[in-house]
């Protein structure tokens, strides 16, 4: 699902950006909720959530509940890890971001490719600003190898930088 987000971009560095697990739910400009699984051992309800330029993933199964927010966030110094790896409640978490840094008219290609893909996934929310088509938040999940998958990306083309995420969760037997 591809929106227009209502709202201006306010999150307007990559470096500004901030990890955080367990965050309740926060305010969203655009929602998509999604079940995943393989109907036998796991079946998730994931709750992804735009939040301007900035991400929330909630995931709810048998297992217990998982959250993960990328956001700039109040009081929060603390800058983007490139990995984590821990056990989180009845699950195994594990994130990886990295900051590319692209020309304008890669960033541009890279910007059309990453909407195109996540436009008419039915697991997939993307949500672009108002004033420049390459400002944009996208966020798609699955289901893999027993567990939850997830990727994000967030675009500052102002900066020429392209924030991606990558996340998965795995029930602990």
């Amino acid at each position: 699902m591809l929106t227009t987000l209502q709202t201006s971009y306010t999150d307007t560095r990559a470096g500004d950006l901030a990890w955080c697990l367990g965050k309740d739910p926060l305010p969203a400009l655009a929602v998509l909720n999604v079940e995943v699984g393989d109907g036998r051992r796991l079946r998730a309800k994931v709750e992804l959530r735009l939040l301007g330029a900035s991400h929330q993933v909630l995931v709810d199964a048998a297992g217990g509940a998982c959250s993960e927010t990328v956001a700039c966030m109040a009081g929060s110094q603390a800058p983007l890890p490139f990995g984590v790896a821990r056990r989180v409640g009845a699950w195994d978490y594990e994130f990886a971001a990295r900051i590319e840094t692209l020309s304008q008219g890669s960033f541009a290609g890279r910007a059309q490719e990453l909407l195109a893909l996540v436009a008419d996934h039915p697991h997939g929310l993307a949500g672009t600003f108002p004033g420049d088509p390459h400002a944009f938040t996208a966020m798609l999940v699955q289901y893999a190898e027993g567990g939850v998958r997830w990727r994000t990306w967030h675009a500052y083309p102002q900066e020429g930088r392209l924030v991606t995420t990558r996340t998965r969760v795995n029930a602990l037997a």
